[in-house]
């Protein structure tokens, strides 16, 4: 069975993550949304300290976290609080108590490793189940948003003239992203999920015409990147999931090259 080879379900996991970063990273740039994405992924190991000792599904404990976060950051916003100010004290708070939290699940081993930087090369069948179930959940909502978010994104006030609701929208990015962070974690754990948000959708920026071409085009380079890491950590013995994070920062560069040569 191909499922049996460790590195081909690795390589599935990667290319699963890079297809639901993709179309999400996309909006994360646009509406200048990093630190957002790091301080819901921060958020996601209190998740999993949570869910193992609750005794339930760690994705289930990270989604409701990171979107519990998330949330926590939409309605705070414009209280008295500057953004940055905000999303640097709940991302930095979150990921301090879920460190803390782990350290008491006594009776239960818990690589801690794993989960911050990834395990990509430990992923079950079972877990590949999770990565393209999530993954596919967040690309059919934003593709069935897609109009609308984009409308949001470019002007508030020409989304109320277009009937949408901005808020409603700004809420599916965030079950999106607390989704994909979910699914992200065994992947390239919690403090470079928003790496693989961000990098190849800002990669993408100057190859594309469209918004549509972006999100594309940042699905291509975060599958690609996925790929090349894994075979680039299995060659030099390095770690895999930040293997997977420095090709995709190899493409931003060249991008970036490119697009300074063209103006």
């Amino acid at each position: 069975m191909m499922l049996d080879d460790f590195m081909t379900r690795a390589a599935l996991a990667g290319v699963g993550v890079a297809l639901a970063a993709a179309p999400l990273g996309s909006f994360v740039v646009w509406r200048r949304m990093a630190y957002f994405g790091d301080a819901t992924a921060h958020a996601a190991i209190l998740g999993v300290a949570l869910a193992l000792a609750l005794q339930i599904s760690v994705f289930a404990g990270a989604v409701a976290v990171a979107l519990a976060m998330a949330l926590t950051v939409t309605v705070l916003t414009g209280r008295g609080y500057a953004m940055d100010t905000l999303l640097g004290v709940l991302a930095h708070s979150a990921l301090a108590f879920g460190l803390v939290a782990v350290s008491f699940l006594s009776g239960i081993r818990i690589d801690l490793m794993a989960y911050l930087f990834g395990d990509i090369l430990a992923v079950s069948r079972g877990d590949l189940a999770v990565i393209w179930g999530g993954a596919a959940l967040v690309v059919g909502l934003i593709a069935w948003r897609w109009s609308a978010l984009l409308t949001a994104t470019i002007s508030a006030e020409l989304a109320h003239a277009s009937g949408i609701d901005p808020k409603r929208e700004q809420l599916i990015l965030t079950l999106a992203l607390a989704i994909t962070v979910a699914v992200a974690i065994k992947v390239v754990g919690v403090l470079l999920i928003a790496a693989m948000l961000i990098i190849p959708a800002a990669a993408a920026r100057p190859l594309s015409r469209t918004p549509e071409h972006m999100a594309l085009t940042a699905a291509v380079i975060g599958s690609g990147s996925a790929v090349i890491g894994l075979q680039a950590a299995y060659a030099l013995d390095t770690p895999a999931g930040p293997s997977i994070v420095c090709v995709a920062a190899l493409v931003f560069l060249a991008t970036s090259i490119l697009q300074g040569l063209r103006s």
